[in-house]
């Protein structure tokens, strides 16, 4: 007999890096879950198990959420995690994983547009000076 956590499949990553970029485009554009999910003919829950990759998205569904969500398909695979035994792709340099994963956040978003309305470079360099020094301690 085997246990229930044996059981327990885990989500692949790619899954899960696809669905940050539809939680994060879903965030730019205001969009609430429950808005997407109509959109798409599912509940706000089915919206959640997408975004954090409980649940694959299938390729019609990805499809018209790209078209709800105003991008190309393959921008939810820009960064993506490269598939066991893949090379990459000559010329690119995914982001870290850590920038999508902030950008999926609502802190992160509204930093990230605050932050762009400063014009001032010298003052972002002291915002990020002084961020990081906090970050160190």
């Amino acid at each position: 007999m085997s246990s229930p956590i044996a059981n327990k499949k885990s989500s692949n990553p790619i899954d899960i890096h696809v669905g940050s970029r539809v939680r994060m485009r879903r965030m730019m554009l205001h969009m609430s879950q429950t808005n997407f999910g109509d959109a798409l003919g599912l509940t706000f829950q089915q919206v959640q198990k997408y975004e954090k990759g409980t649940n694959r998205i299938s390729a019609s569904k990805l499809q018209q959420s790209a078209h709800i969500l105003q991008v190309p398909v393959t921008f939810f695979f820009e960064g993506a995690p490269s598939a066991p035994g893949a090379s990459q792709a000559k010329g690119t340099a995914p982001s870290p994983p850590y920038v999508s994963d902030f950008l999926a956040t609502r802190d992160g978003l509204a930093l990230t547009k605050a932050f762009m309305q400063i014009k001032d470079k010298k003052l972002r360099r002291c915002i990020v000076d002084l961020v990081e020094r906090i970050a160190d301690h």
